[in-house]
């Protein structure tokens, strides 16, 4: 449901995105940047924002499994669980308030975006 929605958004303002590379690249921003503002939520106990922007995270992370290619084998299969484990982390902080879960699925979010940079650098 949220999955689609990532994508359009992003494909809607971002019509010059020159490859899937890219999007990828744009995807995973978009995580840190909704993650930042759902921290600045909690911080700022707004309940309507802090819903508003862990949502938009989540849909970022269910666009990123649905277009996980499976048959590609153990790295499809381990990015699946991380990603489902990241969506865990965010329901958690929004229940609980707690900033340190959404710190978490930041780093591993800055982590897979600086991996990512580095093989598609690489490749290019």
């Amino acid at each position: 449901m949220y999955g689609n929605v990532a994508h359009d958004i992003y494909a809607q303002n971002n019509l010059g995105i020159e490859s899937p590379a890219k999007l990828i690249e744009m995807l995973y921003e978009g995580v840190l940047r909704f993650n930042a503002q759902a921290k600045k939520s909690i911080k700022d106990e707004n309940i309507e924002k802090r819903v508003y922007w862990i949502n938009r995270s989540i849909s970022i992370i269910t666009e990123l499994i649905s277009i996980l290619d499976i048959s590609q084998g153990r790295v499809a299969e381990y990015l699946e669980g991380l990603y489902n484990y990241e969506i865990q982390l965010l329901n958690s902080a929004g229940f609980t308030n707690d900033v340190t879960k959404i710190d978490e699925v930041s780093n591993v979010f800055k982590g897979l975006l600086d991996a990512w940079r580095e093989s598609t650098n690489v490749a290019n």
